[in-house]
C-alpha cells in the first residue's frame, strides 16, 4: 500500500543515548523527519522520537537529554513525548511469551564460545569480522545445561505452511524504498537469532518490532547499517501477527578510511553553532541541494521537504 492511499503515516527516529548525536546520525533524523513532512503531498504525517536504552551499560547518563537538545537546535521536534525502550520491558516479556506459547522460542545454554567451537567442528572456522550463524545446538533441547538466552525457532518459522515465500526457499524479500529489492535467507545466514540476551537485557531484534507496532509506526527510515536487520524483524513481525512497516534505508556517512562514522568509532559529536550548516551537510549526503547560510530554517526545511517528495518514492 502506498503513502498516497494510507489514512495516515507515523516514523521514528530511535537514537541509542551512547554519547551524542554525530554527522552519521543526524542524516538518519532528518531523512525521518522529512519523509514524515513531505507525506500526503506535504500535508505531513507524525514524527516521533524513541530511545533505544536497553544496553545499559552502554548507555552515558544525561546523553538521552543532550539528544533532544540537539534535535531541538536543528528545529527536528517530535510530534509527541518521546518514549524511552527501558520503561517498556513489560510489552517485550508478553511477546516473548506469545513466541514460547506458538513454538517459536526456546531456551539456549551456548555461550559463544560454544557457537565458534561448533562451527570448528564442523571444519567452519569464524572468518575475520563475520558472525557466526547460529548452528541450533539447543533446538531440541538443553541437555541437562542451564538456559543463558531465548533464541527464536527461524527455521520453524520459514518453513511454516502459512510463510508467504515458497516453502522450498527460505529466502525473505522485501522491497526498500532506497535501495530497491532486498532478500536474506535469515536461517542460513543468521540462524536463530537471541530474543533475550544471557546477561538479562533485551535484545534489539525484538524490543524494536514491539515499540513498532505498539507506536503504530507506519514508516521505518534509518541508516544502512540496519539494512541486515530488517528480514529479522519482519519475521518476527509475521509471528506475532504485526504489521510491517515500509522500510527506507538511507546512506551512510563514512569516515576517513572508509569505515562507517559511529560513536563506536568515536565519532565526533555534532558542531551545531551553526544548525544549518549540519542539516546542510546531512541533506547533501540524501541528495538534496545544499542551503546558503543566509537561508532561515523554515526555508531549508521547506526546500528539502519539496526536494523529498519529488526524490522519494512513497512521499507523494
Amino acid at each position: 500500500m502506498t503513502a498516497a492511499v494510507r489514512q495516515r503515516y507515523r516514523g521514528r527516529f530511535a537514537p541509542s543515548p551512547t554519547g551524542p548525536l554525530h554527522a552519521g546520525s543526524l542524516v538518519a533524523a532528518l531523512a525521518s523527519w522529512l519523509d514524515a513532512r513531505a507525506w500526503n503531498a506535504g500535508r505531513g504525517g507524525q514524527w516521533l522520537v524513541r530511545m533505544e536504552d536497553l544496553d545499559a551499560p552502554r548507555c552515558v547518563p544525561g546523553a538521552d537529554q543532550f539528544i533532544l537538545q540537539q534535535l531541538a537546535r536543528c528545529g527536528l521536534l517530535p510530534d509527541a513525548p518521546p518514549q524511552w525502550q527501558s520503561a517498556r520491558s513489560a510489552l517485550y516479556q508478553r511477546a516473548l511469551d506469545r513466541l514460547i506459547a506458538q513454538g517459536l522460542a526456546y531456551p539456549c545454554a551456548c555461550s559463544r564460545k560454544d557457537i565458534e567451537a561448533a562451527h570448528a567442528a564442523q571444519g567452519q572456522p569464524r572468518a575475520r569480522h563475520a558472525a557466526l550463524p547460529y548452528p541450533g545446538t539447543c533446538r531440541r533441547g538443553l541437555q541437562g545445561r542451564s538456559a543463558r538466552s531465548w533464541r527464536f525457532a527461524t527455521t520453524q518459522c520459514s518453513q511454516a505452511a502459512d510463510a508467504p515465500w515458497p516453502r522450498a526457499d527460505t529466502a525473505l524479500c522485501w522491497h526498500d524504498r532506497w535501495l530497491g529489492a532486498q532478500w536474506q535467507d535469515v536461517a542460513r545466514v543468521v540462524g536463530d537469532f537471541v530474543l533475550h540476551r544471557a546477561d538479562g537485557l533485551w535484545a534489539y531484534q525484538l524490543a524494536v518490532v514491539v515499540d513498532d507496532a505498539d507506536q503504530g509506526i507506519t514508516d521505518v527510515v534509518r541508516g544502512a547499517d540496519l539494512v541486515d536487520s530488517t528480514a529479522r524483524q519482519i519475521l518476527l513481525q509475521q509471528a506475532l501477527g504485526l504489521p510491517t512497516p515500509s522500510y527506507l534505508h538511507t546512506p551512510l556517512v563514512r569516515g576517513a578510511h572508509g569505515e562507517k562514522l559511529s560513536k563506536q568509532s568515536g565519532a565526533p559529536a555534532l558542531d551545531l553553532r551553526h544548525p544549518l550548516q549540519a542539516l546542510s551537510q546531512a541533506a547533501q549526503v540524501l541528495g538534496l541541494p545544499p542551503q546558503p547560510q543566509e537561508t532561515d530554517l523554515s526555508g531549508a526545511f521547506a526546500q528539502w521537504v519539496a526536494a523529498w517528495r519529488q526524490n522519494c518514492a512513497g512521499a507523494a
